[in-house]
């Protein structure tokens, strides 16, 4: 996919947006006509360029259902999700909080009304978790049992935009699918303030027991798939939670600390590690001084939101508590882990987690000549479907054939 956009940051999520066309999260021609109408590093265009295409669909979807045609409707209003989602990327922070919650509010209003529209309409859960709930769904493919994918998500993503970057696909190949939103993900960051956690086994873990009491779940097919920082976030959960069948890390990190700190040159690297000294004190304030800028401190800037800190030397502090290290080796049940060849978060650390595992494994470098290569894949989800799903059925036989 050749750039349209002079910002970078723009650039990557205009892909992940029109990257789900395959799955109706979008059309290229909508994306590309609204990418055209902004430029530089306008923020404040980007939002209103993005809610007015998300409203230009739900128009669509308002006169489809007055002529009575569902399957339009539904398709429009799920692109509208989607593109109300776009518009409030750039506001994820503690500063724009108030605008991400009603860009939020009407993506998943939107979804909810496509989702309502489908053959069989998903369940709307409210997940048991320590003193709260989690907000999921539950999509169904039939009766029986049924293998079952559990999808976790990463920093700035929700759970109305998993259906389209993984549960869709799953759904297409007869699996059950349960999406939900962990702390610091989604709604639970957006509207409760629930910051994201470390140990992920405590969230996945009440996320299992409530998967198995419903409808068609196969005890003995689960399978957890991480999305970007949720491919930290499920091999964590993994080395303790051991009713899955099959683990997918898609573009995570193995040491959040590390693949921070290796943004930096050598002293300044070095110092975020040590966390004190003269080295420590001027990389934090090289990141203060990228922090305010639009689009390149935006990622930060999000960390700070999502981990509940205040500031940069806070989250070099708690980063290293979001790692696998010594704890690999707990993981047992099969593992897919796979990088971008030009995503410096997933080559930096995938590696590293995949020798290191003892339970069976395999790891894909997705290549830039392929269009898979960056992270997570925009615009080539479904080569990494293919390769995916075609591992998890070879696995899945496999442990129904020793069972």
């Amino acid at each position: 996919m050749s750039a349209t956009m002079q910002d970078p940051m723009f650039q990557a999520n205009l892909e992940r947006t029109m990257g789900y066309a395959p799955y109706g999260g979008a059309t290229v021609e909508e994306c590309l006509a609204t990418a055209a109408r902004i430029s530089g590093s306008d923020t404040r265009a980007w939002r209103a360029e993005w809610l007015a295409t998300a409203g230009r669909a739900e128009a669509a979807a308002k006169d489809a259902i007055r002529a009575g045609d569902t399957t339009s409707a539904r398709a429009a209003l799920f692109r509208a999700s989607n593109y109300f989602r776009t518009a409030g990327v750039f506001t994820f922070d503690r500063e724009g909080i108030d605008q991400v919650r009603e860009t939020h509010a009407a993506e998943a209003a939107a979804f909810r009304r496509a989702a309502g529209m489908l053959e069989r309409p998903p369940l709307e859960l409210e997940i048991p978790y320590a003193d709260t709930t989690l907000p999921g769904y539950f999509f169904s493919t039939g009766e029986g049992l049924r293998r079952t994918m559990i999808v976790t998500n990463g920093y700035d993503g929700t759970v109305e935009e998993l259906y389209f970057n993984n549960a869709a696909e799953g759904l297409r190949r007869g699996y059950h699918v349960l999406v939900f939103d962990g702390p610091g993900q989604g709604s639970m960051i957006i509207d409760r303030g629930v910051p994201i956690r470390p140990d992920w086994e405590q969230v996945v873990t009440p996320v299992v027991d409530h998967a198995l009491t419903l409808p068609g779940v196969d005890p003995e097919a689960l399978v957890l798939v991480g999305l970007s920082f949720g491919g930290y976030l499920a091999p964590r959960a993994a080395t303790a939670e051991h009713r899955f069948a099959a683990c997918v890390s898609d573009c995570g990190p193995y040491d959040l600390l590390d693949v921070t700190a290796a943004k930096f040159p050598g002293p300044l690297g070095h110092g975020i590690r040590r966390g004190h000294g003269l080295f420590h004190g001027a990389a934090c304030r090289a990141a203060e001084g990228v922090l305010p800028k639009p689009t390149a401190g935006w990622a930060l800037r999000r960390n700070l939101l999502v981990h509940g800190v205040e500031t940069v030397s806070e989250f070099f502090a708690i980063a290293g508590e979001y790692t696998l290290r010594d704890r690999e080796q707990l993981i047992t049940c099969p593992t897919f882990l796979c990088s971008g060849e030009l995503d410096d978060l997933s080559s930096y650390g995938a590696p590293r987690l995949n020798d290191r595992l003892a339970c069976e494994h395999e790891y894909v470098t997705f290549s830039a000549a392929s269009g898979a290569g960056e992270h997570c894949h925009p615009g080539a989800r479904p080569i990494y479907h293919e390769r995916v799903f075609a591992w998890l059925d070879h696995v899945l036989a496999t442990e129904n054939a020793v069972a």
